[in-house]
């Protein structure tokens, strides 16, 4: 089997992190972001991985060689000359997706869950239509594309509506598909959105089932909703591989801790915290809701809160950072210090308050 995964751009909206690394090697639970999805992929059986890019970062390409031999799988990047949208890329990558009649899946690289890639599989064969998406289900559809079904025919996709202003069905695409090679033949070979275009061609054939999502899901390609899908990712662990966090007198709830980490004994983490390698942290520091990468240092006395520590930061003593605030690769916070919804970039000294949200350059 095949899949393609939707990388995309240049990660603009998890900036500052993505000013260092590009977007799908930022560490999501500790391990890169395109990880989980290489994984999911590889356990129900796929050998060829697309990645669709706009650019192709040789940093990637080496991290992607090594994950080719560790889970046995082929992955060939696609590099679109101009960006292509969502359906574009299918059509760029057609000579791998084509070339057996197997089903594809498509995924956006942004979307955290738990993958059901097999009985989504199983799901699609049963059904004999040419394309099924993944539907989660939302507290607040008037915000998304909502999914309505036929009336007759179960999981039968009937209409989209977008936004709608009375209800209609709770349920969203969720960016995670499965499609029969004949599907590209829709395409053309320029810019095409898969949701605006290529569905309702589907939805005219009665030829587009949805398939319900169980458990978490997440869009974590901004900050704030980072910091969300990770608190739903560490229950997801708890839920179903316990052993997987870290537990400890003072850890609180859920906490996911790499054992490289020194952590004092004094200081107090969690919940949902995650704590990457090589990171100290310092007597009497709290931290919740947060995630801290790579070898960073948070010195005594020093709470944060809903807040990202990039990588080789260090935040003094008596700091308090909340807000989702978000600090680039290599930023060094003085002593004393307030941050409430700062953006920090790469290679800062931050000596004055940071009082409302703002971008620090």
């Amino acid at each position: 089997m095949k899949g393609l995964i939707l990388v995309g751009g240049y990660g603009t909206r998890l900036r500052p992190l993505t000013l260092t690394v590009p977007k799908p090697l930022v560490e999501f639970g500790n391990r890169p972001m395109i990880l989980h999805q290489i994984e999911a992929l590889a356990n129900a059986g796929v050998t060829d991985i697309v990645l669709a890019v706009n650019y192709r970062p040789e940093v990637m390409v080496e991290t992607l060689q090594k994950y080719e031999k560790e889970y046995g799988v082929n992955i060939t990047f696609s590099v679109e000359e101009e960006p292509l949208d969502t359906a574009g890329p299918l059509k760029l990558a057609e000579k791998i997706l084509k070339k057996d009649d197997s089903p594809f899946f498509v995924l956006n690289s942004d979307v955290i869950c738990e993958y059901p890639f097999k009985e989504l599989a199983d799901f699609h064969k049963a059904h004999g239509g040419k394309g099924t998406i993944v539907a989660t289900k939302v507290d607040e559809p008037s915000k998304y594309g909502v999914i309505v079904h036929d009336i007759a025919t179960p999981n039968l996709i009937d209409r989209f509506v977008e936004k709608p202003k009375e209800f209609v069905g709770n349920r969203i695409n969720a960016g995670i598909y499965i499609l029969n090679p004949e599907v590209i033949d829709l395409i053309e070979m320029k810019p095409t959105s898969i949701e605006k275009e290529t569905f309702p061609i589907l939805v005219n054939e009665k030829s587009l089932y949805s398939f319900d999502l169980e458990g978490f899901w997440m869009d974590v390609g901004q900050p704030k909703d980072f910091l969300s899908g990770t608190v739903l990712y560490l229950e997801s662990l708890a839920k179903k591989s316990p052993e997987k966090l870290t537990t400890g007198s003072n850890i609180v709830g859920n906490a996911l801790i790499d054992p490289t980490a020194k952590i004092s004994p004094l200081a107090k983490i969690g919940p949902n915290v995650v704590i990457g390698p090589n990171v100290t942290i310092g007597d009497g520091v709290r931290i919740e809701r947060s995630v801290v990468l790579a070898n960073s240092n948070i010195k005594e006395h020093s709470l944060v809160k809903s807040t990202i520590v990039g990588w080789n930061s260090t935040v003094g003593r008596w700091c308090r950072l909340e807000g989702v605030t978000v600090l680039g690769d290599d930023v060094n916070v003085k002593d004393e210090i307030y941050i409430n919804g700062g953006k920090v970039l790469p290679h800062k000294s931050i000596a004055t308050n940071v009082p409302q949200e703002s971008i620090i350059m």
